[in-house]
């Protein structure tokens, strides 16, 4: 594998990863963290950086499709899971690229509704999707690029240009803050998702190379895709955090990112900001319904027909989900972050392990506790957040909306233990 497959895939999965709430998330973290924006950083960072490169990481070690995350489960389970996953995709962050876009790229310039700015949109996903085999070229090369050059040209002006003076914090956990706030980010998600496109597609364009070739350029494009990731929610939330005290504290999301490109980069900060948006969702919207597409088309049989039908069907779904704005989605999208989420993180994590220490029987010990303990979360989201609390405050990080994260630690060491006792008796 040469430089050049190596430059390619690495922006073309930071681009696949980088879209909507990857550009408005980090900034208002910042803005609300001030002086804790440090703490902010690692805790958003640890569910939108470091979960999501071990999902590219177990990719390079699988090679397959999402479906080979759960097998070990059972089969059923893990299809059930990649159906799961595949339709919150495309019905939360898929459309949630173009809401984003009208707020950001269009309405600030022309009074247009959503739903047009939505079909336009996703008229132009599905052109590119559809176009299976340039989508790695066209992501890596053309758009990739812009991205990264007018966010590092934003960021960079503000570090040099203001004081490094913040403003208290009222989070109380600023660390776990970050990381529930990295969920919205669904990078782990599109680590599972995103990371079975870039398999098809170095497939199609490197169909001499063998397994271990292809396994070294995956691992080395995600941790080059990671570096990027970081670089830019941390420099996102640091300039968040240095403009902590100069907005009202009701801000929007949309609002403070398109307020900080006017003060940071002057006039010409809306125009360069709608570029990004419009770039950023872009990619992220086709990466996603590319994705879903190919998934399943192998369950039909390598099928063409099925990979066009998905893509329409998604398509129209984004249109009729994106009409509605970015802090409705946002808002629909937390519970059912707080179930599949760390359903996602664990089964990535099993899959990064060793297989002598991640045997069907340690999947299902650890998975099944994973989502028992991952239930209240889910209960408060929804709302009933004091009526379970009497319940689950002897859970460690119950309090933090953490809950499934020792059990499940728990039952991967426990189970183990025993699996090597029982192999020993």
């Amino acid at each position: 594998m040469n430089k050049k497959s190596l430059t390619i895939t690495s922006f073309a999965l930071f681009s696949l990863f980088f879209g909507a709430g990857n550009l408005i998330l980090p900034p208002l973290l910042g803005f609300k963290a001030g002086n804790l924006w440090l703490l902010v950083v690692l805790g958003f960072c640890i569910s939108g950086v470091v979960v999501p490169l071990l999902g590219i990481f177990a990719h390079a070690k699988l090679q397959g499709t999402m479906f080979d995350f759960a097998k070990k489960v059972s089969p059923l389970f893990s299809l059930v899971y990649c159906y799961v996953v595949y339709f919150i995709c495309i019905a939360l962050p898929s459309p949630r690229t173009a809401s984003v876009t009208h707020e950001m790229a269009i309405q600030p310039f022309w009074d247009t509704p959503y739903l047009l700015t939505s079909f336009v949109y996703f008229l132009l996903v599905f052109l590119f999707v559809i176009n299976r085999s340039k989508v790695l070229d066209l992501l890596g090369k053309l758009l990739t690029p812009g991205i990264l050059i007018i966010l590092l040209l934003m960021i960079a002006t503000a570090l040099f240009t203001m004081d490094f003076n913040f403003t208290s914090s009222e989070i109380k956990h600023p660390f776990s803050h970050g990381v529930l706030e990295g969920y919205q980010t669904f990078d782990a998600i599109a680590a599972i998702v995103v990371g079975a496109v870039i398999i098809i597609s170095i497939n199609l364009k490197e169909k001499e190379a063998s397994f271990e070739e292809k396994r070294k350029l995956i691992r080395k494009a995600g941790f080059w895709a990671g570096v990027g990731l970081f670089s830019v929610y941390a420099g996102l939330i640091l300039t968040g955090a240095l403009f902590s005290d100069q907005f009202e504290g009701g801000i929007s999301r949309t609002s403070l990112l398109s307020e900080l490109s006017i003060k940071i980069l002057g006039g010409t900060g809306s125009i360069l900001l709608s570029i990004l948006v419009s770039l950023a969702c872009f990619t992220t919207a086709v990466g996603v319904i590319t994705g879903t597409a190919d998934f399943i088309k192998g369950r039909f049989n390598n099928s063409d027909l099925a990979y066009k039908i998905t893509a329409l069907v998604s398509c129209v779904f984004g249109v009729l989900m994106g009409q509605f704005n970015v802090d409705y989605i946002i808002a629909v999208a937390i519970p059912s972050l707080m179930f599949i989420y760390p359903i996602t993180i664990i089964l990535i994590l099993l899959n990064v392990l060793p297989d002598r220490l991640t045997t069907p029987t340690v999947f299902k010990t650890v998975v099944w506790t994973t989502i028992l303990f991952s239930v209240p979360d889910f209960l408060g989201s929804m709302g009933l957040g004091e009526t379970i609390t009497p319940y689950i405050s002897w859970i460690p990080f119950s309090a933090h909306q953490l809950g499934w994260v020792l059990p499940a630690l728990l039952a991967l060491v426990l189970s183990n233990v025993i699996q090597q006792k029982t192999k020993i008796a």
